[in-house]
């Protein structure tokens, strides 16, 4: 079977004088029938391509589901007279949300059977779950397509009956004010830009529907949330370098909404409220690294802000949680997020204990305020998520639940795991975590997985996955490089990965895999790399920049057709993230970005062996990007490595629906890898 070929329409793109051929841009055309033609027959050349790997694939994911619990549950946690839990049955795909009045060993109710929902549809997702002040309402949003487009819907939990009420496109969060008539909820423009905030009143038309806010600024996205001490309801108007946030008493819905402090360029800060105040965190005064300051609920201006944690230079402040006796911190230092507990009274600080050489730690769900139990919870690359609580006051941890992998091959002390530090050509040091089964050897012979992605300052921390060890257990070593364009080692190191310092991202990725290559951890017969979205960028453009380092290629919904897509302002995450990639309606920023855009750079030479993988209604990087990526590898790579590309054509951004369907995917995708290397030995 031959690979498809995409016909090419004559296409030129101009703009600053520069004229750029797209013969491939008809692609984009959703609802053309040989766009969808074209589609299926890549995924018809990708299963003929794999179809040896069937058997492979099949063993993959039947020992990828059998680590799972099948009639797992989550940890009970307790809120306004009732206990919540979210349980799985053996057998099915979707959660059941559940609560217990006052005691676990009371009825169960179930709120939502989302098995139920979800009969006749091939994808579905429940978006959120709210339940009401009084504790006979529920709203919920969902989404039957995979495009984050939700339906808020309503169900009177005391008569089992779902309200009229319903309210499409919208982000699918309903917040409830206290008076149990009214909820905000925010809609989305044509882009799926988060824009306006209305407030609904139960048992009118939808019609009827106040606009409370329109966020005019299509660099802004919109989002509003109730405090936790449910006493204030929030509108946050954000972009990628600024904030804004505006307030009323949860309790009066009419009352005229207070600004915290108007937008100013590239000054970011989030609201918390406890007692008589707002505690913020903020970059405010140069905080690079961000501070946490407080003000009077009536008095909440910035010139007002007295600073509570002050700004530091060598520890990023990420987040935080208030009790009555106690501040709680999530800090990064050197690239490990520690937990600090302070005692309000005394001022007396400690640390969370953790040990691993790499890991995650995090604050978890805690709804109330006079307590000294802390929940947390913390994974490494060896450890399975688990959920503690601690004694702040005693220091006592009580393990409450831990991820349990079954099948009964899984053991920690089996695999190994590491930090280590590459030098990047400018000499910063790129750290990277690594995990491997203890007997694997380091050797220009074995296979090596990195992982990156490096973008919006989002970190990716070393986490178990039971899905990973079916590689692991396969002689892979798995590795994550923590390169800039997140935030591991601060705020400077994402600052250092944006806008015109794009570059660094991927010199970063390149420069850590010619380390594992120089160190003799893998070879370039045998390294391998995978990113999706901002990471498929990243897989785009180091193939374009060294391809020679890497025998395979697998590309997860990539934003590869970068200048295109950052001028066509109707397309979702456009104008919001000019402030991450920069405006290319600016000549500088257009042609940074076409010294590095994968698919502008595609040229006639060799190319690793690719997996490239999309949604056909991906809302955040359109199916046309990677659709437009291969036709374009196909017609000018030379060397005769594998490319396959494959569409779901029934899901979105985050892939299948279901709690196991997805496992396929990652089925598809190691059975890609390990075929590819096995064809190397």
């Amino acid at each position: 079977m031959n690979a498809p070929i995409a016909k090419k329409i004559d296409k030129i793109l101009e703009k600053h004088g520069d004229r750029r051929s797209d013969p491939y841009f008809w692609l984009n055309e959703r609802e053309n029938p040989e766009v969808l033609k074209y589609l299926e027959e890549e995924n018809a050349y990708a299963d003929f391509v794999m179809q040896d790997t069937l058997p492979l694939q099949e063993e993959l994911y039947k020992e990828m589901k059998a680590r799972y619990k099948k009639d797992d549950e989550s940890l009970p946690y307790f809120f306004n007279e009732y206990w919540y839990i979210v349980r799985y049955e053996d057998g099915k795909e979707y959660p059941v949300f559940t609560r217990k009045f006052g005691s676990l060993d009371a009825p169960e109710e179930i709120l939502l059977d989302v098995n139920i929902l979800a009969e006749g549809f091939e994808y579905f997702e429940v978006g959120s779950l709210a339940v009401s002040p009084g504790n006979k309402l529920a709203g919920f949003s969902e989404d039957r397509v995979g495009r984050r487009i939700y339906t808020i819907k309503f169900k009177n939990l005391e008569t089992g009956e779902f309200l009229p009420d319903e309210i499409e496109n919208t982000t699918g969060k309903a917040v409830w004010a206290n008076d149990i008539q009214h909820i905000f909820y925010i809609r989305k423009d044509k882009s799926l830009r988060a824009y306006k905030v209305y407030r609904h009143k139960l048992g009118t038309p939808t019609a009827e529907d106040v606009l409370i806010f329109h966020e005019k600024d299509d660099t802004y996205d919109v989002n509003v949330f109730k405090t936790k001490s449910l006493e204030y309801i929030f509108i946050a108007s954000s972009s990628t370098v600024s904030d804004e946030h505006r307030f009323i008493p949860a309790e009066n819905v009419f009352a005229d909404w207070q600004m915290i402090q108007p937008r100013t360029e590239d000054l970011e800060y989030s609201v918390e409220h406890f007692e008589d105040d707002f505690y913020i965190i903020t970059n405010a005064d140069n905080a690079t690294n961000f501070k946490l300051v407080k003000t009077k609920v009536a008095t909440p201006g910035v010139e007002h802000w007295e600073d509570v944690i002050p700004h530091r230079e060598n520890v990023l402040l990420e987040g935080f949680e208030i009790f009555k006796n106690y501040l709680v911190l999530e800090e990064r230092h050197e690239g490990l997020l520690q937990i600090k507990i302070i005692d309000s009274h005394n001022n007396d600080a400690h640390f969370l204990p953790f040990s691993d050489p790499t890991y995650t730690a995090y604050i978890d769900l805690n709804l109330e305020f006079e307590t000294q139990k802390l929940r947390y919870g913390y994974t490494s690359l060896t450890q399975p998520s688990a959920t503690y609580e601690y004694d702040m006051s005693s220091r006592e941890i009580i393990l409450l639940k831990q991820q349990e992998v079954l099948g009964g091959k899984f053991a920690p002390e089996n695999y190994i795991s590491e930090r280590i530090w590459a030098t990047a050509r400018d000499g910063k040091k790129v750290p990277m975590s690594l995990v491997y089964r203890k007997n694997t050897k380091k050797s220009p012979d074995t296979p090596l997985l990195l992982y990156g992605y490096g973008s919006y300052g989002h970190t990716v921390d070393a986490s178990f996955s039971s899905v990973r060890l079916s590689i692991l257990d396969r002689g892979f070593i798995y590795a994550i490089a923590h390169i800039r364009g997140g935030e591991y080692l601060g705020r400077e190191w994402y600052e250092d990965g944006k806008m015109l310092s794009k570059k660094n991202t991927f010199y970063d990725f390149i420069d850590a895999a010619q380390f594992l290559i120089n160190e003799k951890y893998t070879s370039a017969k045998h390294l391998y790399a995978m990113g999706g979205s901002a990471g498929g960028l990243l897989m785009g453009a180091v193939m374009n920049m060294a391809p020679e380092l890497f025998n395979g290629i697998v590309a997860q919904v990539p934003f590869v057709d970068v200048v295109t897509t950052m001028l066509d302002e109707d397309i979702p995450l456009t104008t919001g993230e000019y402030d991450e990639w920069g405006n290319p309606n600016e000549e500088e920023y257009y042609h940074y970005m076409k010294s590095y855009s994968p698919y502008d750079n595609i040229e006639v030479k060799n190319y690793p062996n690719i997996l490239i993988t999309t949604g056909l209604h991906d809302s955040q990087v359109q199916y046309w990007e990677p659709a437009k990526w291969t036709a374009k590898l196909r017609e000018l790579k030379i060397d005769n490595n594998i490319l396959i590309f494959k569409t779901d054509m029934s899901a979105g951004h985050g892939g299948a629906s279901g709690r196991f369907e997805s496992l396929k995917e990652d089925a598809l995708e190691f059975a890609f890898l390990l075929m590819i290397d096995s064809n190397d030995q």
